[in-house]
C-alpha cells in the first residue's frame, strides 16, 4: 500500500525512517546489507545538516580536544547515498498518517511539502534538550546541545562572546561535560543545579566528590539552585541567569537540564508511549501494537534489567544497537534488544565517573530491601607510580544477595571499571559472585583486589 501510494515499483518494498542519526541510520544500513535496492527503497528524512554523528562528542568538539564536527560523524549523506539509501536532508516529517501507511514532510529551505508513502516506518526521532518556560530563556547566547548544528551555533556564540563567563543550567553528563569544555575555553564557569549535589544519577554522596572535585578545578556549583529568569542586555542577548534571587552574570548559557522524548508526532498519531514519553515497543524494536512501525533511540523507553521497569536512558550505545535490531528484522532478518541495566560514564576535567544499576532512590521506589557499602581504593597497586583513588559505592538486595548497582569516582583508570558491575548486573550475579571473579591483576592495572571487588566484600560482609 506504501510503496504503490508513493510510486513505488511493484513488488519493492519501501522503509522510511525518520532522524538521521544513531538509530535511524544504524536501522537503514543494517536493512540495506540483508536487502538489496531491489527489494527494499530506503528513504530517510532528516531535519539538520548531519547523518551518522557522535552527539556524545560535541562537549569535546566544544572544548577544543576534537578539531571540528567532521571527526565525529561516521558516515555523511553521500555516503549513505553511495549505498542506495535516498537521504533526504533539511526536510521535516511533520505528520503520520498511519491508516494510509505515509508521512507528510516538509522540506525546510523550500517550504514544499510532500507525502511518501511506506511498508515500513522506523521513528528515530531522538530527544530535545529540556528548554523550561522561563522569560529570557529564549535570548541570543542561551543553547541547548544535543546535535551538531547545536554544537556549531555554540561554538559561534563562544568566539563573538564579549566577556569570558558562562553560566550551565543543570549538572547531569551534559552540565559537567559542558562545564569541563567552557573551562578549557578559558571561560570563568558557574553550574546551577536544583539538586543539592550534581550528577543526580548518582546518590548525593558519591555527587559530593564530584562537587568538591569540581571545585577544586575552579569550577563554581551552586546546588539547590533553581533557576526563574534569564536576563538581557540592551543588545537582547544574555547577560545574567537568576537563581533563588540571586544573579549569576553570563556572556553564554548553556542548559543542560536533560533531554526529554521527540514523540510529539508519535502522541499526535496515538502510538503508545510510557511514562516518560517515550514510545514502547517489544524486544524486536516494533512499537507495541503496530506490526509496520518500528522505534528506537532516544525516543524510546527501554525495560531495566535490574528493576524491571521501563526507564528513559537516551545514549548512542543503545541507539546504535536497536536501529542494528530494526534493520535486522526490517530486512528478513531477527533480532532482538532485551533490556539494559543502566551504565554510563564520563568525566570532568581528570575525574571520571561512572555508574549502573540502581541508585538507593531507585531500590527503594521498586520496593527493594538492600544495603549500600562505599570503599575507598586505587587504580593501581598503591606502590606502582600513578595510583590514583577511587571511591566505589556498591548496592546489594538484602537476603538474596543479588547485586544492585554501583557507582564510581575517581581519576584515571576508574571509569571503565564499571563495566565489570554491568556484566555482573546483567547475568544476575551475587555480591559473593562478584567477589569470585577471576579479574585481570598486574601492578600496573590494579591492586591485587579490584576496587570493585573490595566493594563487594565489604557488601557480604555487610549482608552476613
Amino acid at each position: 500500500m506504501g510503496h504503490a501510494a508513493a510510486g513505488g515499483r511493484p513488488g519493492r518494498r519501501r522503509m522510511v525512517v525518520v532522524g538521521g542519526d544513531a538509530a535511524g541510520m544504524s536501522a537503514a544500513s543494517q536493512a540495506r546489507r540483508l536487502k538489496g535496492p531491489d527489494a527494499l527503497e530506503i528513504v530517510a528524512f532528516e531535519r539538520g545538516h548531519f547523518t551518522s554523528y557522535s552527539a556524545c562528542g560535541i562537549p569535546y568538539w566544544v572544548g577544543g580536544e576534537v578539531p571540528g564536527p567532521d571527526r565525529l560523524i561516521a558516515r555523511t549523506p553521500e555516503e549513505h547515498r553511495a549505498r542506495d539509501i535516498d537521504v533526504r536532508l533539511r526536510t521535516e516529517v511533520t505528520e503520520l498518517d498511519l491508516d494510509g501507511q505515509r508521512v507528510r514532510s516538509r522540506d525546510l529551505e523550500s517550504g514544499s511539502e510532500a507525502w511518501t508513502g511506506y511498508d515500513h516506518l522506523v521513528l528515530a526521532t531522538g530527544a530535545r534538550p529540556v528548554r523550561p518556560p522561563l522569560p529570557g530563556i529564549d535570548a541570543p547566547g542561551v543553547h541547548g546541545v544535543q546535535t551538531l548544528d547545536d554544537g556549531r551555533a555554540l561554538l559561534d556564540t563562544l568566539t563573538t562572546a564579549r566577556g569570558r563567563r558562562a553560566v550551565v543550567v543543570g549538572a547531569g553528563y551534559i552540565g559537567v561535560e559542558m562545564a569541563e569544555a567552557l573551562l578549557n575555553r578559558g571561560y570563568e564557569v558557574t553550574v546551577l543545579d536544583m539538586a543539592e549535589e550534581p550528577m543526580s544519577t548518582l546518590d548525593p554522596d558519591m555527587g559530593r566528590l564530584v562537587r568538591r572535585a569540581m571545585e577544586d578545578m575552579g569550577i563554581a556549583v551552586v546546588g539547590g539552585a533553581r533557576v526563574t529568569e534569564v536576563l538581557t542586555g540592551p543588545d537582547g542577548r544574555v547577560r545574567a541567569v537568576v537563581a533563588e534571587g540571586a544573579e549569576y552574570p553570563a556572556d553564554v548559557v548553556v542548559l543542560g537540564i536533560g533531554v526529554t522524548p521527540e514523540t510529539g508526532l508519535a502522541r499526535a498519531a496515538g502510538l503508545p508511549l510510557g511514562a516518560y514519553g517515550g514510545l514502547l515497543t517489544d524486544l524486536s524494536m516494533r512499537v507495541r501494537g503496530r506490526e509496520d512501525v518500528w522505534a528506537g533511540g532516544d525516543c524510546v523507553e527501554v525495560l531495566d534489567l535490574v528493576s524491571g521497569r521501563e526507564r528513559h536512558i537516551p545514549l548512542g550505545t543503545h541507539a546504535n544497537k536497536q536501529g542494528q535490531v530494526i534493520g535486522a528484522n526490517v530486512g528478513g532478518g531477527y533480532g532482538t534488544f532485551p533490556g539494559v541495566v543502566g551504565t554510563a560514564v564520563s568525566k570532568v576535567c581528570s575525574l571520571e565517573i561512572a555508574r549502573t544499576g540502581l541508585r538507593e532512590r531507585d531500590a527503594r521506589e521498586v520496593g527493594l530491601r538492600f544495603t549500600a557499602v562505599t570503599v575507598e581504593s586505587t587504580s593501581r597497586a598503591g606502590y606502582y607510580p600513578g595510583a590514583a583513588p577511587m571511591a566505589v559505592k556498591m548496592l546489594a538486595e538484602l537476603r538474596t544477595g543479588r547485586l544492585l548497582g554501583v557507582q564510581i569516582v575517581g581519576r584515571e583508570g576508574a571509569g571503565k571499571r564499571v563495566d565489570i558491575a554491568a556484566v555482573a548486573l546483567t547475568a544476575g550475579l551475587t555480591v559473593e559472585q562478584v567477589v569470585s571473579l577471576d579479574l585481570g591483576y598486574a601492578p600496573p592495572f590494579s591492586p591485587v583486589w579490584d576496587p570493585v571487588q573490595v566493594a563487594a566484600r565489604k557488601a557480604v560482609a555487610a549482608l552476613a
